[in-house]
């Protein structure tokens, strides 16, 4: 338990689908005592992506389950990164809500246009990519750093670690994911006289939805079942196995404690040894 956290407001964005890591990044924080802002598109979108995002009754469910088992305060909120007039409406509510703001956890991203070639690959799903993964985090960010400067308070981005090697056919995920390490380091060593703390997490292979649809896209691709697939990954893991979201969010947790106070600018790969 991280009691340092009990009390804070936390919000975590792409949180509104139970089998994301993003909202096994709130149930942890709200174990651990934190109020919990649960944020995600809040519609049906088919954006071509191929996945599906928190819709507004999933996202009340959701925290209204995290209220109830752990007896914290939470609130939902509909939040588009790519959208400025969507993160001034999530900020206000935010703001009328609990005053304040204590972590962000700048989880919301996606892959569009992939599997394709460098070659082939479609400007405008390239250009969609970067903007939800890496422009929406500034969007989001500067809106927010006012309180989190005024609060001391940490932000963790979502990286990948599609972003420490080349993945073929995943071009505009891959370079996102690599921006947003760098992101991360200006973040850190802009906000560091400030006290606010800015760290990524770079997960490998984690069993969510994207994740599902990328070993069926491969499986496909190599004329192979999805199990084959998972097979194979889970062989190319030191550790022989896929892990869920909950081992991301412990780390989670951890940056944003106080028990990680000397640790900022990071990009942290959590991959069962497979990125070494």
């Amino acid at each position: 338990m991280y009691n340092d956290l009990k009390g804070k407001v936390a919000l975590i964005t792409g949180s509104g689908k139970r089998s994301g890591i993003g909202f096994a990044i709130a149930e942890k924080l709200a174990i651990n005592g934190a109020h919990i802002v649960v944020a995600d598109i809040g519609e049906d979108v088919q954006d071509g992506s191929g996945l599906t995002y928190g819709t507004s009754a999933e996202m009340e469910e959701l925290a209204n389950e995290l209220n109830r088992k752990f007896g914290v305060e939470t609130m939902t909120v509909p939040l588009d990164v790519t959208s400025d007039p969507s993160i001034d409406a999530a900020h206000q509510s935010i703001m009328d809500r609990f005053k304040v703001l204590d972590i962000l956890i700048n989880n919301a991203g996606a892959a569009f246009g992939a599997p394709s070639p460098i070659k082939d690959y479609d400007v405008e799903a390239w250009d969609k990519t970067m903007d939800v993964n890496v422009t929406g985090i500034l969007r989001l960010s500067k809106k927010l750093l006012p309180t989190l400067i005024e609060r001391q308070g940490s932000i963790v981005n979502m990286s990948s670690t599609a972003a420490k090697g080349p993945n073929s056919y995943m071009g505009a995920y891959s370079c996102a994911k690599i921006s947003v390490i760098m992101m991360t380091k200006v973040m850190a060593k802009e906000l560091g006289p400030s006290n606010v703390r800015v760290n990524a997490i770079c997960p490998g292979i984690i069993m969510t939805d994207l994740q599902i649809l990328r070993i069926e896209l491969e499986a496909k691709n190599r004329g192979i079942t999805p199990e084959e697939r998972r097979r194979q990954l889970e062989e190319s893991i030191p550790l022989q196995k896929i892990a869920d979201p909950s081992a991301v969010a412990s780390l989670a947790a951890f940056l944003v404690s106080e028990e990680s106070s000397y640790i900022s600018g990071q990009a942290i790969n959590v991959c069962g040894g497979r990125t070494l």
